[in-house]
């Protein structure tokens, strides 16, 4: 019996991912953090410079905004919220903006912004929300460690992610979403230390992001760990001016997605070709065995791949 077609099965695979994901939406969806009320936050003026008044102006509004959300989650009734938001206001926390509606947005500063040389913005993928953003801020502080002075780490929790099991994290609609305000945010920060070398970490659906981004981001490197393709069939159809560079861990699951993409009507499903292949053409970095949400846990071998790239001292090799 002849074998059929490796392309057909994997596009079988994906087709029942989406349903699968369909299936899963309504109890995935039932703990959505988004049901928790939270004000609008106040307009805000470009950053314009990263001198440390500035900063510590824009860092007090972000504080107010925090607890504005946290007393309207009280109110609620949500203390788990109340207590979440109560921690990011404390000493020490520094947010350059904050959204508490619809699951969250927020971008928080690791390291002094007004000194660095170095700065790391790292894009997360589905299911990072305010409830869920304690890997996200762990990953900075490891990788801000690893970096030491003269470097800062931003989370770039910007767009309303993709729910883990939904269908939205299988189609590029929240990455389109997203891509105008990750671009704003570059500009805003390449304006305010434009002496530092910027590099953008793209992780899991992030790397979609990202990718929908690439042709109009002034940075050094655009890196994409984790990732279940960019929608892109190589680096070059991106159009970015940085080094775009790849890593997948040795236990990621993301390797057994298929990397196909499936049109259907009105939508496409799937990334396409995956960054560390060879038709990809990324520059790769050795991500050792990391699993998929373990690529900057400290001392790992992806964690010190990714921080001699914002460094800048980082080879690379095709796969």
């Amino acid at each position: 019996m002849a074998t059929r077609p490796r392309s057909g099965r994997a596009r079988r695979a994906l087709l029942a991912a989406l349903v699968t994901a369909s299936v899963a939406l309504p109890v995935s969806g039932a703990a959505r953090p988004g049901a928790v009320p939270a004000p609008a936050p106040a307009a805000l003026a470009p950053l314009g410079g990263a001198e440390p008044t500035v900063l510590a102006a824009r860092y007090a509004a972000g504080r107010q905004e925090i607890r504005a959300a946290r007393d309207m989650a009280a109110r609620h009734g949500d203390r788990r919220r109340a207590s979440a938001l109560t921690a990011m206001a404390g000493p020490g926390r520094t947010f350059l903006m904050f959204d508490g509606r619809d699951g969250g947005r927020g971008v928080e500063v690791f390291g002094d912004l007004s000194r660095a040389e170095r700065i790391a913005v790292l894009v997360p993928g589905a299911g990072v929300d305010l409830d869920h953003y304690g890997r996200l801020r762990r990953g900075a502080e490891a990788l801000l460690g690893e970096l030491g002075s003269g470097s800062a780490v931003v989370t770039w929790l910007g767009y309303r992610t993709p729910d883990l099991l939904g269908p939205s994290s299988l189609t590029a609609g929240r990455a389109d979403e997203a891509a105008p305000w990750l671009r704003a945010f570059v500009r805003e920060l390449t304006v305010a230390v434009p002496a530092a070398r910027l590099s953008l970490l793209c992780h899991s659906y992030g790397s979609v992001v990202c990718a929908r981004a690439a042709s109009e981001l002034d940075v050094a490197d655009i890196v994409l760990y984790g990732s279940p393709g960019t929608g892109a069939g190589s680096a070059a159809a991106l159009d970015a001016r940085a080094t775009v560079r790849a890593g997948l861990g040795g236990d990621d699951w993301i390797a057994r997605v298929p990397h196909v993409s499936l049109p259907l009507p009105f939508v496409t499903v799937g990334f396409g070709t995956d960054p560390v292949s060879p038709e990809f053409g990324a520059e790769l970095f050795d991500a050792g065995d990391a699993g998929h949400s373990d690529y900057l846990s400290p001392g790992s071998v992806s964690l010190r791949g990714i921080a001699g790239i914002v460094e800048g001292t980082a080879g690379g090799r095709h796969a």
